[in-house]
């Protein structure tokens, strides 16, 4: 099992992680941003990815119900 890295003083100074990614829309892309807990992008990425099914579920649920702020989705982690 590999070490996951120790964060960085520029993430530590940002606090808690958060991820984008983008979802399908018919024929557009609609923007997301998942904030995590984890003190690292690595961490942070990893749990996005592991954890997708439900990250995909609740964004596309948001945006069925309208919930965008600024042009994109904001969640928070599971």
């Amino acid at each position: 099992m590999r070490k996951l890295p120790q964060p960085t003083e520029q993430e530590l100074r940002e606090g808690p992680q958060a991820v984008s990614f983008q979802i399908a829309n018919g024929n557009t892309r609609q923007r997301c941003i998942l904030q995590t807990n984890f003190p690292t992008k690595v961490q942070a990425q990893r749990y996005l990815l592991t954890n997708w099914p439900a990250v995909e579920k609740m964004a596309r649920d948001a945006l069925a119900m309208g919930i965008v702020e600024d042009g994109q989705i904001k969640l928070m982690m599971v």
